[in-house]
């Protein structure tokens, strides 16, 4: 496979940095970004003791200025950008900060746009562009207490196939991977905030409420995802532009 530079948003932790890390061993340059700093630094040199090759940088999706700075600071031209950065709030609607509600939906669905749009005219230019986008099971189904995860994650699917109908003209595709629960410290804080608000245990939580709808019934791994952003960055995936891939085990075809 050709090298290519990878940018990941929200790569100090999780899936950003579990898929950073195994993109990186398929010979990938990785920009690691998030807002903090040295959490993305520590991944870039372990990235860089493993014999891959990164960079780290802060960056806020939420401000024009910083990624502009943080564009303007990438050591060469990006030609794939990962759109993962996000955070959770649960909590019942009426109970949830209209300030928390917004602030998820400006990083999940307007910081994804924002990313976007400042890197398509340079993938314009050059005539290759790879745009991932790290959707969620709850792009496609609902579950109660999460209204603006739900809502930002299915509005990326919308996001997604419109600019995917918009760079049809050139070598640029734009797809989504939706899976289901990915074993991050935000999925670890979800169980015990589920927990608390359902009055459960954790371990019920993690049995009765992630996995049970699940058929195969096992946390998503890290080496799936980059899997299947590496398939999707591949020439055989060239025409393969405005799709949902379900990581799912199993749960929406029931």
């Amino acid at each position: 496979m050709t090298s290519r530079c990878i940018l990941i948003t929200g790569a100090g932790s999780g899936i950003g940095a579990g898929v950073a890390a195994e993109l990186a061993k398929a010979g990938h340059h990785i920009v690691l970004t998030d807002l903090d700093r040295n959490a993305v630094e520590s991944v870039a040199q372990q990235i860089r003791a493993d014999g891959g090759s990164a960079e780290a940088l802060a960056l806020d999706v939420t401000s024009d200025d910083s990624v502009a700075a943080a564009l303007a600071a990438v050591s060469r031209p990006v030609d794939v950008l990962i759109n993962n950065a996000g955070l959770q709030h649960v909590a019942p609607l009426e109970e949830f900060p209209i300030a928390k509600w917004d602030f998820l939906i400006q990083v999940m669905l307007v910081g994804v746009a924002r990313l976007t749009r400042a890197l398509l005219p340079g993938m314009r230019a050059r005539g290759f562009g790879r745009i991932v986008n790290i959707g969620s099971i709850h792009s496609l189904v609902a579950s109660p207490f999460k209204s603006a995860y739900v809502a930002a994650k299915h509005g990326l699917l919308g996001f997604s196939k419109v600019i995917a109908l918009e760079t049809a003209d050139t070598d640029i595709t734009v797809n989504t991977i939706c899976p289901t629960y990915v074993k991050t410290p935000l999925v670890d804080k979800q169980i015990a905030d589920q927990a608390r608000t359902r009055g459960i245990p954790e371990s019920q939580v993690v049995s009765d409420v992630m996995l049970k709808p699940m058929p195969k019934g096992v946390f998503i791994g890290f080496d799936e995802l980059a899997g299947i952003a590496a398939f999707l960055i591949s020439p055989p995936a060239r025409n393969i532009t405005g799709h949902t891939i379900d990581v799912d085990g199993g749960w929406t075809v029931q």
